[in-house]
């Protein structure tokens, strides 16, 4: 799952900052950060990937991402590949739950939270109904 975007015209240096540029920086921050957890799980073979956007909707996140991975073991590597990947680019310390058991492992990066789940314990808890998000995991009833 990859968003594209158009191309920027390069800007003219300049020594003052508006409050434009800087959320206009941060938007382009939180996009890089979502598009590198997207790019990882996909690398990861990630089951039913669903990127929700959550801007201007919380206060608690701008993005929240949910996948499956098949067991116990690929959930653990997901979260593992995604950790290093995030430490590696310079996201710095995240906050992490769930990581013995492996059941859900949900990974805090401050701008996008990740839920890595087992597809039971998705099933389950069902967290993209609380965003009101159709999940492809999900059959509808006839």
């Amino acid at each position: 799952m990859q968003r594209e975007t158009a191309p920027r015209a390069p800007e003219a240096s300049t020594s003052v900052h508006s409050d434009a540029d800087a959320s206009q920086d941060d938007q382009g921050r939180i996009t890089a950060l979502e598009d590198l957890i997207l790019a990882k799980l996909d690398d990861d073979k990630a089951q039913d990937v669903v990127f929700i956007d959550l801007k201007g909707k919380t206060a608690v996140a701008d993005g929240l991402i949910v996948a499956s991975g098949r067991s116990h073991r690929h959930v653990g590597a997901m979260a593992d590949h995604l950790l290093r990947a995030l430490k590696d680019e310079g996201y710095g310390r995240v906050r992490v739950e769930g990581l013995p058991h492996c059941d859900w492992v949900l990974i805090d990066t401050g701008d996008v939270i990740v839920h890595l789940f087992r597809p039971e314990v998705r099933s389950f808890y069902n967290i993209e109904k609380i965003w009101s998000v159709d999940s492809p995991h999900r059959t509808q009833a006839v």
